[in-house]
C-alpha cells in the first residue's frame, strides 16, 4: 500500500508544471525539443541529409519572477540551446535580468534578442522560423546577421539593454542599446578571405572607440469587424569601429537597416509581409549570417563545395547596399495550417563583389497534435540569378520534423 501511495505521489509530481515558488518568487523551468529530417540539395553537388536541429530551436532554461510590491517585478532568464542530432549541450542563448511593471513596461540587461527578431516582423511573421524552411538566412528574405541585430536563428545581442513598452490603444514599441566602448567587444574575424560567407563572430555588434549601437521598432494592432490588422516598422544602426573600417577597406561605414511591414488576418486566413533596406552592410552584420540561419558552416563564395551545406542567401556584399522583401500566406484547416511564402534579396554590386539576386518560394504545412506538440514539413526552392559569377548555387530544401514545447 505504501509503495502504491509513493508511486502515485511521484506520478502526480511529474504531471504538474515544473514551477516552484517561495515568498513571492516563482521559478519556472521551460524548454523545447525539435528534430527534423532535412535534405539540402545544391545544384551540381551531392544532396546532404541529416537528422537533428541545426537551426537551434531546441532549448531549455529557467525563468524567475519576484513580486517586489506596488506592481514592480524583478526577473531573471537563463536559456541554453542544444542539438537533438548530436551531443551538443548548453549553447548560450538569452541571459538577462530585468525590472518590469504593467504601467511602464520592462527593461532587460544582458544577452537579449533584438526587436527585429521577436517584436516587429522577423520571426513573428514566419511560421517556419527555426526550421530548415525559415525565411531568415536560408530563405534569404530577412536579415540574419551574425551579430544578432537581425532576425536570424541563434542571433543574440551581447552586453545590451532593451526596453519594451506596454501596449496603449494598440500601440507599443521596443528599443535596444548596446554600449560598444571596450576592446573586448570587437568582432572576432575568421581567417582567409574576408567576405559575407567566411568569418566567425563573437556574436556582438559595436566595438572599440566608443560606438553605441541601437535599434528601435514600433507596431500597431487593431481588430476591426473580425479583421485583425497590424503594421510595424523599425530602424537599426550598427556603428563599426576604427579597426573594422580599416579591415573592411574603402567604402566602410556604419550599417543602417530600415524595416516596414504589415499583417492581416480574417477567420482562417492570414497574410503578412515586410521590406528591409540595407545601407553599408558590415562584415559582421548584414553581410553575414549566423550558422543556424545559413543551415550550416559556409565557405567563400556561397555553398561549401561539398564540405558542408551552409549558404547565407540573405547576405549583402561587404560595404554594399541592398534590400530584402518577404510575403507569406496561411490557411487554417482544423489543426493544420497550410503555408506558402516567398520573396527576394538583392545585394548591390561593390568594387569587390558582383551584384547578386536571390528569389525563393516555400510551401508546407504545420499540424498541431496538441497545444505543445506539432508536426511540420515542406519544400523550399532558392534561385540565384548569377550563380556562376557570385559563386552561390541554386538549392532545393526538403524537411519533415516534430517539435514539443514544455
Amino acid at each position: 500500500m505504501k509503495k502504491k501511495l509513493i508511486s502515485l505521489a511521484v506520478a502526480g509530481a511529474l504531471a504538474t508544471p515544473m514551477v516552484a515558488s517561495a515568498q513571492g518568487t516563482s521559478v519556472t523551468m521551460f524548454g523545447s525539443a525539435q528534430a527534423e529530417y532535412s535534405t539540402v540539395d545544391f545544384d551540381g553537388l551531392t544532396s546532404q541529409a541529416q537528422i537533428g536541429d541545426e537551426t537551434g530551436r531546441s532549448r531549455w532554461g529557467v525563468h524567475v519572477i519576484e513580486q517586489l510590491g506596488g506592481g514592480l517585478k524583478a526577473k531573471a532568464h537563463l536559456e541554453f540551446g542544444f542539438n537533438t542530432g548530436n551531443g551538443d549541450l548548453g549553447v548560450a542563448r538569452e541571459r538577462w535580468v530585468a525590472l518590469a511593471n504593467d504601467a511602464w513596461g520592462e527593461v532587460k540587461f544582458g544577452r537579449v534578442q533584438s526587436p527585429f527578431k521577436d517584436f516587429a516582423g522577423g520571426q513573428t511573421i514566419d511560421p517556419f522560423a527555426y526550421t530548415s524552411l525559415q525565411a531568415a538566412g536560408s530563405g534569404g528574405t530577412m536579415t540574419a546577421s551574425a551579430n544578432g541585430m537581425g532576425s536570424g536563428a541563434q542571433g543574440f545581442v551581447n552586453s545590451a539593454a532593451r526596453y519594451d513598452s506596454p501596449t496603449v490603444e494598440g500601440f507599443s514599441f521596443a528599443a535596444l542599446l548596446m554600449p560598444g566602448d571596450s576592446n573586448n567587444l570587437d568582432p572576432i574575424l575568421g581567417g582567409g578571405i574576408p567576405n559575407s560567407n567566411n568569418l566567425t563572430s563573437s556574436s556582438t555588434s559595436g566595438g572599440e572607440d566608443g560606438e553605441w549601437d541601437f535599434q528601435v521598432a514600433g507596431k500597431y494592432e487593431a481588430n476591426i469587424a473580425d479583421h485583425n490588422i497590424g503594421v510595424f516598422g523599425g530602424y537599426s544602426r550598427d556603428n563599426i569601429s576604427t579597426n573594422q573600417k580599416a579591415f573592411q577597406g574603402v567604402g566602410a561605414d556604419d550599417e543602417e537597416i530600415w524595416r516596414g511591414g504589415a499583417s492581416w488576418s480574417f477567420q482562417n486566413f492570414r497574410i503578412s509581409g515586410q521590406y528591409e533596406n540595407v545601407n553599408n552592410a558590415s562584415i559582421n552584420g548584414a553581410a553575414s549570417c549566423t550558422t543556424a540561419a545559413a543551415l550550416g558552416a559556409t565557405a567563400a563564395g556561397g555553398a561549401n563545395n561539398g564540405a558542408g551545406r551552409g549558404q547565407c542567401n540573405s547576405a549583402m556584399n561587404v560595404n554594399g547596399d541592398g534590400h530584402l522583401w518577404f510575403v507569406g500566406g496561411e490557411y487554417a484547416l482544423g489543426n493544420t495550417r497550410l503555408l506558402a511564402q516567398g520573396g527576394m534579396s538583392e545585394a548591390d554590386a561593390t568594387t569587390a563583389a558582383v551584384k547578386r539576386e536571390m528569389s525563393t518560394f516555400t510551401v508546407g504545412a504545420i499540424h498541431n497534435l496538441s497545444k505543445r506538440s506539432s508536426l511540420f514539413g515542406g519544400y523550399q526552392r532558392n534561385m540565384i540569378d548569377n550563380s556562376t559569377a557570385s559563386g552561390f548555387r541554386d538549392s532545393n530544401v526538403y524537411t519533415v520534423g516534430m517539435r514539443h514545447d514544455f
